[in-house]
């Protein structure tokens, strides 16, 4: 007697669908971000959907943005902490590279990691007497949150004309200012 009402979509779905159609809505804009109404009619759903989903509009793109963030994280087990960087490096540039024209047009989904993981691989790389001499954690903190940046990512893309191997390629060897190489460190 009180089950769905015909047609009605499941609950993740119409998530799923309102955040398809706001991103491909903003990426589509020259204007600023859609209304309520615009997303709504694109994932075909009322506008009360979208608020009973996400509260607001600005409730629904801080989730486009947490979203869009999401990705898989760094294994940190057997491998040393410039391994990570370099992965971490890997990973961001992969990530960017998967919608770049949505992370110019929602700023806050261009956080890669938090700064605490950026903090603890800093720890983590001074703990293997890997940074170089003189660096702070407190510099190669700010290092590896910015060779993870979009901002650096998109600079050195410039929509393709670069590939992605070479960004990761010039990020990686500006790691070496915080890490050298290991013959440099060995010597």
């Amino acid at each position: 007697m009180f089950g769905t009402v015909a047609g009605a979509k499941n609950p993740a779905r119409t998530r799923d669908s309102i955040l398809a159609a706001a991103r491909e809505l903003l990426v589509g804009s020259s204007t600023g971000p859609p209304t309520v109404g615009d997303v709504a009619s694109k994932a075909a759903v009322s506008r009360l959907s979208v608020y009973h989903h996400f509260g607001s509009h600005a409730g629904l793109f801080k989730a486009l943005a947490a979203e869009s963030r999401r990705r898989p994280q760094s294994s940190t087990g057997a491998v040393s902490g410039s391994e990570q960087l370099r992965a971490q490096i890997r990973e961001a540039c992969e990530h960017w590279a998967r919608d770049p024209a949505l992370f110019r047009r929602l700023p806050g989904a261009a956080e890669f990691d938090p700064p605490d993981q950026d903090r603890d691989l800093a720890q983590r790389l001074a703990a293997q007497d890997r940074l170089r001499p003189g660096c702070s954690l407190k510099e190669a903190e700010d290092v590896i949150g910015l060779l993870t940046s979009f901002a650096a990512f998109d600079r050195l893309h410039q929509d393709g004309r670069r590939s992605v191997g070479t960004v990761v390629e010039i990020l990686d060897r500006m790691a070496g200012a915080i890490v050298p190489p290991r013959s440099e460190s060995q010597a």
